[in-house]
């Protein structure tokens, strides 16, 4: 099965979520989502993008702003243990990594941003399974 690289569509994700928040300030998850339009992961997978760049920064629960990141411990420690499976198992689905990372979803999603930022990830043909370069 034929990968292909996905940080074109990441990138552009981002590039959303980044725009938004650049011409509203603040904003919520929920917010984010509603003007976007992204789907949750997209979202998650944006963060991990941005905060690969040090562009975002989360604060109380879910309350986004464009500054210097404080997420780099939390994402790029996930990271580090999704990059870890992926690199022992090959290709693999984001609910296999999720169980054998210990992860939650948007744990896993931010981490897949960041790898994908770091250019190390391809998805298969149908979008359902992930490898590292």
């Amino acid at each position: 099965m034929e990968l292909r690289d996905i940080s074109t569509t990441f990138g552009k994700n981002a590039g959303k979520v980044w725009e938004i928040l650049n011409k509203r300030g603040p904003l919520k998850k929920e917010n984010i989502l509603k003007i976007t339009r992204l789907k949750d992961r997209d979202f998650y997978c944006a963060v991990g993008w941005l905060a690969r760049e040090n562009k975002i920064a989360r604060e109380e629960a879910e309350l986004y702003k464009l500054d210097l990141t404080n997420l780099t411990y939390e994402i790029g420690s996930n990271a580090g243990k999704v990059w870890q499976v992926m690199n022992i198992w090959g290709e693999i689905d984001a609910s296999t990594i999720k169980k054998l990372a210990d992860i939650d979803e948007a744990h896993l999603y931010c981490a897949l941003g960041w790898l994908a930022k770091e250019n190390k990830l391809f998805v298969d043909e149908n979008s359902t399974k992930y490898n590292i370069k």
